[in-house]
């Protein structure tokens, strides 16, 4: 199954923690949101808690069910969710994986 979009061990650690601790329901995933896309602001991204509608497609990625929109591919292709904890603020980023080059 194609896997858009990664989460890294800091990011799965703190889904994990929202599930298990804000009563999120046993049979929902994350959802990855495109908002925007067109002109020059590009597209943003948010994650939030749903059941599977029809037509998403899903994978599992550190044991955790995900779900987005078949039409919403391209704007994921590739980015990384991480949890980043600074000083002035907290929360989920969305980074561009790194290409390997041989």
């Amino acid at each position: 199954m194609l896997k858009p979009v990664t989460i890294s061990e800091k990011a799965a650690s703190e889904i994990k923690h929202i599930l298990s601790n804000k009563n999120i329901p046993a049979d929902y995933g994350l959802r990855i949101l495109v908002q925007g896309g067109g002109g020059c602001g590009g597209a943003k991204f948010r994650l939030g808690f749903d059941k599977q509608k029809e037509g998403d497609l899903a994978y599992t990625e550190q044991e955790i069910l995900v779900y987005y929109e078949k039409r919403q591919l391209m704007y994921l292709m590739g980015l990384q969710i991480d949890f980043e904890e600074r000083a002035d603020a907290r929360g989920f980023v969305f980074n561009p994986m790194q290409l390997k080059r041989d």
